[in-house]
Formats: structure tokens, C-alpha cells, sequence
């Protein structure tokens, strides 16, 4: 009876014994597990243009959080980080790259950002329209419309996927055929006017070119003859503040078009944000099992 009695006891014991290095195991096996996403991805964040300000920010990450030790940033074009991000995707592998709202990858594939908890990329930031001084007295109606003018972010990335197939001009029409209701408020009680002229000044980012041209739909409907132009940051300030374009509907703020905003601030005023929600930052896709930038691990 006593050796029975042993015998059991002996058995529970090695079972809890086995529980505890079962659970020990666990642990390790979670490890293992963000350490081998890691060694998969090379140690290494897929980012898009040498002298982007996004690539810059993408440095600054690797060189401020401890666990990025030894990780580098792989340079290409937008174009072809799409590519490895579609590739991945297709195989479901990992990959870590740069991501940006409003973009249609967001509406192609389901991709998630990774917690920035040091806040390198900033909050979100909205996309705001500033108009040339003496506009409103000059085209008080166009002033109306711009003023008005506001996009919804899924919406806006649907338009971008579609213009992956189609032209801008054409998209942006399907967009206003199908929400003339939207377009409308922004347009009730405007007087028409008999094609006085006007200048927009955009960047050549696909947002910007959408909400352009959705811009120019809305003026056209009330007679004006619009004009888009694209240029680059610096030259779409200085064309409102000098007044030799009359608006934008591409200025990022608070944090992307931040020192050019304050250096020519006193001579152009804003209207607003047209978008909430845009937003920078590193990215994966869904199915991989990370949150944040704190969940990769060192190059040893």
C-alpha cells in the first residue's frame, strides 16, 4: 500500500514537474518566434527613396529604439517597394516597409502600423487647404467651394485604387457622378460665374492629384475655368503666398509641411483641413503576429 501510495505521488510530481517545463517552453517558444520574424526579414525595414522625408524618419527609428540594433533601411523607389510588399504578401511573408494615408495599398490589402511608442512619425495629420490673400474677395464663390471641400479617407483610398486602371480625370468624374449629394452641399446657394479663371497648385502625389481634380469638378459645375499645376512643396507655398496661384488643396500639417507653413504663413491663409486621418509610419502586413516596433528583435 505504501509503495502504491509512493508510486503515485511520484507521478504527480513528475507531471507538475513536466507542466513547469512545458510553460517554460512557452516562453521561449514566444521568443523564438519574434526572433526568427526578424532573422526572416534580414534585420532589415523595406523603404522607398533616398532623399524622402519618410526614409529620414525610417533612420531616425532604427537609431532610437535599442531592440533595431543592426538593422537596416533597404532604398528603392515607391514603385518597387510596392512590388516587394505585393510579393510578400502573395506568399504570405514578412516584410516591414513604409506606409502612408491616404494610399490605395491600404484599400488593396489588409496591412496594419506597427505602434511607434517613441512617436518618431508623428500623430496623424490632416491635409489642408490654403488659399492666396484677397481670394475671398476677389472669387468669393471659388472661396465658398473651397472652403467646403472635404474627403473622407476610405473613400479617398478606394479613388486611388481605382486610378491603378484609370486616369485621374476619369476617377475623380465616377467619384462626383456618384456622390453629387456631397458635391452639391459643397456647392448650395454658390452663385455661377461665366469662366472666370482660376489656378490650383498641387503636388504630384496621388492624393493630391485626386483631390485636385475632384476640386475642379466641383468649380467647373459652377462656370470657373480651372487650372492645375503640379510643383513641388516649396514652390506650391510660394506660388499662393506670392499669389500667382490662387489655392492648394496639398498642404500636410502639423508635422509634414510644417517649416514651409510657418515660413510663408502670413501670406496665405487656411481654411481648414479637406482630410483627417493622414498618417505616416512603418507598416506590415495583417497576418503578421507584431503590434509594434518594440516587438522586433537585436541583430546579434
Amino acid at each position: 500500500m505504501m509503495n502504491f501510495t509512493w508510486k503515485r505521488l511520484g507521478i504527480i510530481a513528475g507531471l507538475s514537474l513536466s507542466l513547469i517545463v512545458a510553460g517554460c517552453g512557452s516562453d521561449d517558444e514566444s521568443a523564438q518566434s519574434e526572433s526568427s520574424i526578424s532573422e526572416e526579414l534580414d534585420y532589415t525595414i523595406t523603404g522607398t527613396e533616398p532623399g524622402a522625408g519618410q526614409t529620414q524618419k525610417n533612420e531616425e527609428v532604427l537609431a532610437s529604439y535599442d531592440n533595431l540594433a543592426g538593422w537596416e533601411q533597404e532604398l528603392s523607389s515607391a514603385g518597387a517597394m510596392l512590388t516587394q510588399l505585393s510579393d510578400a504578401i502573395d506568399n504570405e511573408e514578412p516584410i516591414v516597409f513604409s506606409a502612408w494615408s491616404p494610399h490605395y495599398m491600404f484599400a488593396k490589402w489588409d496591412i496594419k502600423y506597427l505602434d511607434d511608442p517613441q512617436g518618431i512619425h508623428g500623430d496623424e495629420e490632416q491635409i489642408t487647404t490654403i488659399i492666396r490673400e484677397g481670394l475671398e474677395n476677389d472669387m468669393p464663390e471659388a472661396y465658398t467651394v473651397l472652403d467646403r471641400i472635404q474627403l473622407e479617407l476610405p473613400d479617398l483610398e478606394e479613388a486611388l485604387l481605382e486610378s491603378q486602371e484609370k486616369d485621374f480625370a476619369e476617377v475623380a468624374q465616377d467619384w462626383a457622378d456618384a456622390n453629387q449629394d456631397i458635391v452639391a452641399e459643397w456647392t448650395e446657394g454658390v452663385s455661377s460665374v461665366d469662366g472666370t479663371s482660376i489656378e490650383l497648385a498641387l503636388l504630384p502625389w496621388d492624393d493630391a492629384i485626386f483631390t485636385a481634380n475632384v476640386a475642379k469638378i466641383a468649380l467647373e459645375q459652377q462656370g470657373f475655368n480651372v487650372t492645375l499645376t503640379q510643383v513641388d512643396p516649396a514652390i506650391m507655398f510660394e506660388s499662393i503666398a506670392t499669389g500667382s496661384a490662387d489655392a492648394s488643396l496639398a498642404v500636410w500639417m502639423p508635422v509634414t509641411h510644417a517649416e514651409l507653413y510657418e515660413q510663408y504663413e502670413s501670406n496665405f491663409e487656411d481654411l481648414g483641413p479637406n482630410l483627417e486621418g493622414a498618417k505616416t509610419g512603418l507598416a506590415v502586413p495583417a497576418y503578421m503576429d507584431i503590434d509594434s516596433l518594440e516587438d522586433l528583435e537585436p541583430k546579434e
